[in-house]
Order: structure tokens, then sequence, then C-alpha cells
């Protein structure tokens, strides 16, 4: 029985030496499937884990998600520390390499394409929270404080300081997105293009505040370190605001046109 193929990437041939010892998920080690003058990197996965549907259940416990998804960006990293490359979302699986050819083969032209536009270029991550004052707990506190009389004066004063947060809250999240405004106009023209991302939940984030801009920046490599100033600079000009700067990374926010099994 064929053995399935989990893929990380595609990229242009490079020295095999630069990725000697380098293992993937579940510790297999990675080998290279050929094409003309590309290659997909590849690591054989457990029969148990031969569907990508299979692997997919894994995917929903945050723990075995976590360990994934370090063992590709592992690979991808390192890969892409050698050579052009575009990375594969987590968790794509082929039958077989020879499905891994079939692909280099029907897509060449535009991953070609696509690893040129990638050559010596990185991806840099931008998001912006807002710390929102008076936070719910703390009103009701109040509220419950002064309920306990219940009068019509600890209603009123209740009401008076939800519509005092709300009023707050809004203010807030309109500064915070006026600045994630001005920090993108800035940030965009110093890349060759951008991915706004859906902003992220508190569950998924250890920054502190609401999530209220999540992008991505495709930049020349010389100049990620400028863009990366330039956005502390545009943080420490918006003290409203917290800027967590992440990067630069492989382009996977860039890499929207992988290819399934």
């Amino acid at each position: 029985m064929s053995t399935a193929s989990y893929t990380y990437a595609v990229a242009r041939p490079f020295n095999p030496t630069q990725a000697a010892g380098l293992v993937g998920v579940d510790g297999a080690a990675i080998h290279l499937v050929r094409h003309q003058d590309l290659v997909a990197v590849v690591s054989p996965l457990a029969p148990a884990d031969a569907d990508e549907t299979a692997l997919r259940a894994r995917l929903e416990t945050l723990a075995e998600l976590e360990v994934i998804a370090r063992a590709h960006h592992r690979v991808v990293a390192a890969i892409a520390a050698c050579t052009p490359t575009l990375p594969f979302r987590l968790a794509t699986v082929h039958r077989t390499d020879d499905r891994v050819a079939q692909l280099l083969r029907r897509e060449y032209r535009r991953f070609r394409e696509t690893l040129d536009r990638f050559a010596g270029r990185v991806e840099v991550g931008v998001k912006i929270y807002v710390q929102h004052a008076g936070a719910s707990a703390g009103a009701m506190s109040v509220a419950e404080k002064t309920d306990g009389s219940g009068s019509a004066r600890a209603g009123r004063d209740y009401l008076r300081n939800r519509r005092e947060q709300r009023d707050r809250r809004q203010h807030a999240w309109r500064r915070a997105t006026t600045a994630a405004e001005q920090v993108d106009a800035v940030l965009a023209g110093l890349a060759v293009d951008r991915r706004q991302h859906r902003t992220q939940s508190a569950e998924l984030s250890a920054a502190p505040g609401e999530n209220v801009f999540n992008a991505a920046y495709l930049v020349d490599a010389g100049r990620a370190e400028e863009l990366t100033a330039r956005a502390q600079r545009l943080g420490a000009e918006n003290p409203h605001v917290t800027l967590e700067i992440t990067g630069p990374w492989p382009p996977y926010s860039f890499a929207d046109s992988e290819e399934r099994t």
C-alpha cells in the first residue's frame, strides 16, 4: 500500500544538504518530489492519517493543532530560508507522491509565476488591539451595589452607567479603526501587496484587548525591517491602541493558490 504524502510547500530546487535532518509532522523525515525546476516538499503520513479528513480530525484538538502547526511551520520556514517557497495550507494531504507530481505538472506555470513573485520577499503581520475602559464586570458591580437599595435612583444610575460604558466603547472603537486605517495606508505604501484577514477572537489571542485590525504585508526582504520600524513608530504615535507586529514569515497569507487531493 502506498503511503500518503503530507505536502508542505512547492519551491525552487535547493541544495538538499540545507534541509538535512529536517522532520515534519509526527517526526517524519521530509523528501522532495521533483518536476522540472520545481520541487514539492513532503513527508509520509502514518496509515491512520492517510487522508485529509483523518488528519483534520486531529486538528480539532488544540494541543494537536499546535503540534501539527509547529511542525508544518518548521518545515516551511526552513525551506523558505533556502529558496523561494509557496507554502501550502495546514494539513494538505495527497494520496501518493505520484499525485503530488501530477499536481506539479498540472500547475507548473502557475507555481512558477507565484514563486517568481515571492522571490526575495517575506510577509510581515500587523494586528491592532483596543482596550475598552470600564469593563462590563466593573459596571455590573456598581449596579449591584446600588441595586441593593431597590430605589428608582439606583435603576437610573445603572442605566446611565451602561450608556456611558457603551459610549466609551464605541468611541474607543472609532478611534482604533481610524488609527488602523492610517497605519494600513502607510504600511501598504511600503509593501508590494497586502491581505486583510478577519479579526481574531480573544480566545485565540494572547494579546490584551479586542482585535480591530489584522493584516499581512508582502514586502521585499530588504525592507522588512523598515516596515517593522515604521509600524512601531505608528504604534507609539497612537498610544490608545496596541500594535502587534510579527514576522518576517514565509508568505503564508499570499499563497492562496494551493492544490489539494
